[in-house]
């Protein structure tokens, strides 16, 4: 299995207030610690974004660079640049994949407008043109149904799958916030899953924020999400699945995080090894 790691396990987000942001050095040489050879890009201007720099601080950690996640408007149709820009560095720096979510324009994940059909049609025709542009780079792309974009509940992945030929980003955390069963979705689009990011959660506060009775910040901060195992995702379930089908890309650990003065600040390593065990004695069959 090609296991990588991802900043915002260490509390490392592009949402404004999120919380403490950790230095990038203490977030990659914990990672290479813990045996990980590889990352996801994390927020804009967290890494560098000179290739031959970027490239220079991930070699000292012995990390590759899997892919990178760009959250950007869709429907607004006029995201080409950023999404050059993107492509340009990650493919650079030997990226496989770009992450693309639907973004609504806010900040943060707690709220979202509904689209018209027209939006929706540019969200799809856009996700198009920017899957042919990371194309010209040699990259893949997939889409990330994640909560507070316009691409999150079970509906939605669904209009998406019917509507675009792009891959999907199976995340078992969002997903399952969202409303979809993320073993159901493997099962079903089995052909669709492009990544794969790993998380758990507690479905007891995953309910709240899909009911609407928490914001997803605030449920963040409770601790929605665990270690791989201490929660209600069927880890295993997934991970047999999609080898099943013949994945043979990355499985990313991401336990989205948010940390504050008062963390341990050994918190995101001892979780990340936790995962990381989990992940290991799963793949085992153990």
């Amino acid at each position: 299995m090609k296991i990588a790691g991802a900043p915002i396990s260490w509390g490392v987000c592009e949402v404004p207030g999120w919380g403490l942001m950790l230095d990038r050095d203490t977030v990659l040489a914990e990672m290479s610690e813990l045996g990980l050879t590889a990352t996801e890009l994390g927020p804009p201007d967290y890494l560098p974004t000179d290739p031959t720099e970027l490239k220079a601080l991930l070699g000292k950690y012995n990390l590759t660079l899997v892919g990178g996640f760009l959250a950007v408007a869709l429907h607004e149709g006029n995201a080409a640049e950023e999404a050059n820009r993107t492509a340009s560095l990650l493919a650079a720096c030997g990226a496989e994949v770009l992450v693309l979510a639907a973004a609504t324009g806010l900040d943060g994940y707690d709220e979202r407008p509904a689209l018209t059909d027209e939006q929706w049609r540019t969200l799809i025709r856009t996700a198009g043109e920017i899957r042919d542009t990371a194309a010209k780079y040699g990259l893949k792309t997939v889409l990330h149904p994640h909560v507070g974009t316009h691409v999150e509940t079970r509906a939605e992945v669904e209009r998406f799958v019917k509507d675009s030929d792009l891959r999907l980003c199976l995340d078992t955390g969002h997903l399952m916030i969202g409303g979809t069963d993320p073993v159901a979705l493997a099962e079903r689009y089995p052909d669709r899953i492009g990544h794969l990011h790993l998380k758990d959660v507690r479905a007891d506060l995953a309910d709240e924020v899909r009911a609407g009775r928490l914001g997803y910040t605030e449920a963040v901060s409770r601790g929605m999400y665990v270690p791989l195992g201490q929660g209600d995702v069927d880890i295993a379930a997934v991970v047999r699945l999609v080898r099943e089908a013949g994945y043979d890309g990355w499985f990313v650990l991401e336990q989205d995080t948010a940390l504050d003065e008062r963390s341990p600040v050994d918190t995101p390593r001892l979780d990340t090894a936790r995962s990381l065990h989990h992940l290991n004695q799963t793949a085992a069959g153990r």
